[in-house]
């Protein structure tokens, strides 16, 4: 496949430096029509004359007319309809006959396709689960016309609510129907057996004796029923099955299943469960903080992408190694693998356009794309060994080749650590101080630990104690609520014996005005007198400081003072926001009367 003329990928601006780029821009076609993931792209030669030909398991427009397509360079070589949405598509030799031509499965629901040289060969299907015993014995019922459809489907629902058992396919499309369409339904399918059947949700490869590249290999297949099967290559029976926590979305394995394999499986429960040989049930669990988008084995490395647009090195034991963040959401990952300078790298598809290549934890190159990257497949394409293909969100195709000259550098992009972590540090030698309370720590630990404690219930204690006193005293002039975020301050002028009392209320909130909101004041009636004791506040808008005015006058001769308390109230509520005391000063007027 020869390369074109260098595309514009940057509105007017071809690609910066293209001399010093590491890919020829091959085909560029935005309306390729192709919508699939990486799952679903595999390069093989089909016909074993040296033809690498790409296998797409295309989703079609909207998830619309799915489609089995096989391109031979940008041009779609056949194309045929698929009965339900691929799954994932793998290549793989199921025998030693010659020619050595390699065999196409797809996974499309229940079934595995397989084909030989671009015919169709052989249909496996999952094996059926038991249905619900309740549920066929409501459709026997409906058979003999001893319950109608609206009693029907009343019972339906309480038996998907309440069973262990999932109901089939049947009884879920019939509680999808309106009122209208359920009788003609019943009439249909009420003579029909139930079937509950499970479905593929990933498949991959498995060597099954030799590491060789040309070695015969096992279909291994995750199913919707938290289950993994592996397939013999020849009979297509079933030679294993394993049984996981969860629903298998992304599967990634190592090894030989005649002598030893490690298999790891990423399920929807945002757990990675690691598998051996002869084990039915995850020897090993690897727990994420997020859902898993992406997982690519590196040598001996699981790599796996987040949607908390991070990627995670892990060990086949568990064990975290290295994380990087993305600047965008991850949408593909898939591996790079250059056999000719023994390189195996991760890629990543981002939401911003980039496509980041990384080993470990740096970053060797990064693409930018026209549009996002939904799929990503690199390997030998045409007669081009390092070709990278990729197909957009909305269904472009692109293609480019790696050059014979292009070396990835480790250092042009995020690094580890930096450079100061590895300075030594001046540790200074141990002093007898040092020593002698270390042995005092470990002699005495316990009591230590005890004495410790007791302090620190202790002062819990006294800040419980203390908290409850200016609850009750209610001396908090902020409110503890967020929901009415208040903030009240009081002011007294005057020598007396009239005062003028100003109180500044302030919403402190950075966008939400409050309304609804009533003063009132608490105090001696044979010392004070306020011409209004309880009055509304107008709104509050945020940020503001209102200042509300009100006099008091002191009715006593003999140079007492006491305290007004000053309480904000929400309307139709009996308990108050927050609240306030004010010591008045002495009447200095009367006091001189």
């Amino acid at each position: 496949m020869a390369a074109a003329s260098p595309l514009d990928f940057d509105g007017g601006k071809a690609e910066s430096n293209e001399a010093s780029s590491k890919w020829l821009d091959a085909h560029y076609d935005p309306l390729a029509n192709i919508h699939t993931f990486s799952a679903c792209l595999a390069l093989a030669d089909l016909h074993g004359d040296g033809e690498y030909k790409l296998v797409v398991g295309d989703l079609g427009p909207g998830g619309q007319q799915p489609r089995l397509k096989v391109l031979k360079g940008p041009r779609v070589l056949t194309e045929s309809p698929l009965p339900e949405l691929p799954a994932a598509a793998a290549t793989f030799l199921k025998d030693h006959h010659e020619p050595r031509t390699p065999a196409l499965a797809l996974a499309s629901g229940p079934c595995v396709y397989v084909y030989k040289n671009l015919r169709p060969y052989f249909k496996f299907s999952l094996p059926q689960l038991p249905a619900n015993p309740l549920e066929e014995d409501l459709w026997n019922q409906a058979k003999e016309d001893r319950i109608d459809p609206v009693t029907l489907k009343e019972m339906l629902e309480d038996i998907r609510e309440k069973a262990e058992v999932p109901l089939s396919v049947q009884s879920l499309r019939f509680l999808q129907l309106e009122l209208s369409e359920m009788e003609a339904f019943v009439n249909q399918h009420k003579s029909k057996a139930i079937k509950r059947q499970t479905v593929i949700t990933t498949m991959t490869t498995l060597k099954k004796n030799l590491a060789d590249e040309d070695a015969v290999s096992c279909l291994v297949l995750g199913t919707e029923n938290k289950e993994l099967l592996v397939l013999d290559p020849e009979a297509f029976t079933t030679l294993a099955t394993m049984n996981l926590p969860s629903v298998p979305v992304f599967l990634e394995v190592s090894g030989q299943f005649d002598v030893e394999f490690r298999l790891a499986a990423a399920c929807r429960n945002g757990n990675i469960y690691i598998l051996r040989r002869d084990s039915k049930c995850p020897k090993y669990c690897i727990e994420l903080s997020a859902q898993p988008v992406g997982l690519v084995r590196v040598h001996k490395v699981l790599v796996v992408g987040s949607n908390q647009d991070s990627l995670h090195g892990f060990t086949h034991k568990g064990k975290r190694l290295w994380t990087v963040q993305m600047p965008a959401a991850i949408l593909t990952m898939n591996l790079l693998e250059q056999h000719s300078r023994g390189l195996q790298a991760v890629m990543a598809g981002l939401a911003n356009g980039e496509v980041r290549i990384y080993h470990d934890k740096t970053l060797l190159n990064v693409i930018r794309t026209p549009d996002a990257v939904t799929s990503l497949c690199f390997g030998r394409f045409g007669r081009e060994d390092n070709t990278l293909i990729m197909t957009t969100r909305g269904g472009g195709l692109i293609i480019k080749i790696l050059k014979r000259t292009a070396v990835f550098v480790e250092g042009g992009g995020e690094l580890g650590p930096p450079p100061a972590q590895a300075t030594k540090l001046s540790v200074p030698r141990k002093t007898r101080l040092y020593v002698d309370q270390t042995l005092r720590e470990r002699e005495a630990g316990t009591a230590m630990h005890r004495t410790f404690q007791t302090d620190l219930y202790l002062l819990r204690l006294r800040a419980a104690r203390a908290y409850v006193q200016a609850l009750e005293s209610s001396l908090s002039p902020v409110s503890a609520t967020a929901r009415e975020p208040l903030k009240l301050h009081a002011v007294v002028q005057g020598l007396g014996p009239t005062f003028k009392l100003t109180l500044h209320l302030q919403n402190t909130s950075t966008a939400r005005p409050i309304l609804g909101l009533l003063i009132c004041f608490l105090y001696n009636e044979a010392l004070y007198a306020l011409p209004r004791a309880f009055f509304k506040v107008p709104l509050l808008v945020p940020g503001l400081s209102y200042p509300l005015e009100t006099f008091v006058e002191s009715l006593s001769d003999k140079g007492i003072s006491d305290i007004i308390k000053v309480l904000v109230l929400r309307e139709g509520q009996s308990a108050p926001l927050l609240s306030a005391h004010i010591n008045m000063p002495v009447s200095e007027g009367l006091a001189a009367a």
